[in-house]
């Protein structure tokens, strides 16, 4: 549930103030947090209706009426177990919380039955040098900085884990073994984690070409290991497939105002004048899905960007850009690692 912070209570806000959560929330739970964001107790229509029995006024805090002890699960289970576990003790409602009790999530049961399993490998380009963040990662690859409490690509594969991925593959080369350390085999995640190695680098699209021959015949979705995103991968996938695309690129509006006014002329002629014109673009954001025909092209022998693999078949094959308007953070410099940190618990808190 993307927007369990509107369903979110203090201990001392009131039952009024409780009922007009919970219908507004539309989800029939409220959670109680303290200012830290640690989860006290739960509240649901029918602990309400026990509290308007008991006679309870409106101004009574809702803490007299909520469980103080509600079944959690911790952030790292995926949708499948937390799926499971509701089943099995009957729950419509889930909260999710870190290892320090702070509450990080809340599942429904709706949700997660309406939620699709994705077998789709996701490919994460992790092999860079990250000099440009030198001195940060002079001992530890760009990948595994850390975001708040997190590194930037446990981040990237949490996200697609609330989507339904769960087969990952990880293409390394700099500081290879802190990646399969930290990742192992996705067992702590409850996902598949696969690697490629390359032994030169690459660039970003050649090593496609050491992805194993089993893969399933699915899209591939192709992200950047230096990013973060709310991008919506669900709706990502189904707009190549709906397009019939061979591959998609996903591409985001960038604009550059001009510092001066702009003449434009014509035989010593002014015919205009522009004061700071504002220029926008389309620039690619580093994420892409790509059909397995694609993937078949690239050899693993030679080093390939996804810029000029993706203009050479422009002409072959349909190649489609997908808009996105959600939260992207390219962090190839240090300021945009400050920014990421800064800006973590209001994006991804």
């Amino acid at each position: 549930m993307d927007d369990w912070r509107k369903v979110l209570l203090t201990p001392k806000d009131s039952l009024e103030r409780t009922i007009k959560v919970l219908h507004e929330g539309g989800c029939r739970i409220a959670l109680v947090a303290d200012k830290f964001g640690m989860l006290l107790g739960t509240v649901t229509d029918g602990d309400i209706r026990r509290a308007l029995i008991n006679q309870l006024t409106m101004e009574s805090p809702v803490s007299l009426i909520m469980n103080g002890n509600p079944i959690t699960v911790d952030d790292k289970i995926n949708n499948k177990e937390i799926l499971s576990l509701m089943s099995d003790q009957s729950l419509l409602h889930m909260p999710i919380i870190d290892k320090d009790g702070i509450l990080c999530g809340l599942e429904t049961l709706q949700h997660l039955i309406e939620s699709p399993i994705y077998d789709n490998p996701i490919f994460l380009m992790a092999g860079g040098f990250g000099t440009r963040l030198h001195p940060l990662t002079k001992s530890t690859p760009k990948p595994l900085l850390k975001v708040g409490n997190k590194p930037i690509l446990e981040m990237i594969i949490e996200q697609f884990i609330n989507y339904g991925f769960h087969n990952f593959y990880i293409s390394t080369h700099f500081k290879s073994e802190q990646i399969r350390d930290y990742f192992k085999d996705g067992k702590l995640h409850n996902v598949s984690v696969k690697y490629v190695h390359e032994d030169v680098p690459l660039g970003t699209a050649g090593s496609l070409g050491l992805l194993p021959d089993n893969l399933p015949s699915l899209p591939i979705i192709v992200m950047n290991g230096d990013l973060l995103t709310k991008v919506d991968f669900k709706n990502l996938l189904n707009f190549h497939c709906e397009h019939n695309s061979e591959a998609t690129m996903c591409v985001r509006e960038y604009d550059f105002q001009v510092p001066y006014g702009v003449v434009e002329i014509d035989n010593y002629n002014i015919k205009e004048i522009k004061e700071k014109p504002v220029h926008r673009f389309f620039v690619n954001a580093g994420i892409y899905v790509l059909n397995r025909s694609l993937i078949n092209k690239v050899d693993g022998k030679s080093y390939l960007d996804m810029t000029d693999f993706l203009e050479k078949e422009l002409n072959n094959s349909g190649v489609k850009a997908f808009p996105i308007h959600e939260y992207w953070l390219d962090i190839g410099q240090v300021e945009e690692y400050e920014k990421a940190n800064r800006e973590f618990s209001t994006v991804f808190g």
